[in-house]
């Protein structure tokens, strides 16, 4: 038997992996409600609120972003206190990175397009 120890959440996103009925009556044990689509194979379906699974993708992009830094992906550090400080170093570069990256895209929608070119070579103005 496997024990779910509580520590603060009250949902697990999960993927169609840990569709299991133990799985599911361990966590409601614990007073955790389990947000797992059920398997195709699975014959009656099982609720899942979507929109909160379709999110988890989010979780899952940031936890590939971060295997990109050899420090994090290879546990380099033994000490877990350094091994979570590199976590949030990189963590905190990589928002770093996405707010410029929209702040860049952002000015660029606003930055005043060029006149269009006329098919002889000039340019088309207003008067």
């Amino acid at each position: 038997m496997v024990t779910v120890e509580r520590q603060g959440a009250d949902c697990l996103l999960a993927d169609r992996g840990y569709d299991a009925d133990w799985f599911r009556e361990a966590l409601k044990d614990t007073g955790i409600k389990p947000c797992i689509p059920g398997r195709k194979s699975r014959g009656n379906p099982i609720k899942h609120d979507k929109r909160r699974y379709k999110r988890r993708n989010r979780i899952e992009i940031m936890f590939g972003r971060l295997r990109d830094w050899r420090r994090v992906a290879t546990r380099y550090d033994r000490c877990p206190k350094v091994f979570f400080s590199a976590i949030a170093l990189a963590a905190a570069v990589l928002y770093w990175v996405c707010i410029l990256t929209l702040l860049y895209l952002r000015s660029a929608k606003l930055a005043p397009s060029p006149a269009p070119a006329r098919a002889d070579g000039g340019v088309v103005r207003d008067v």
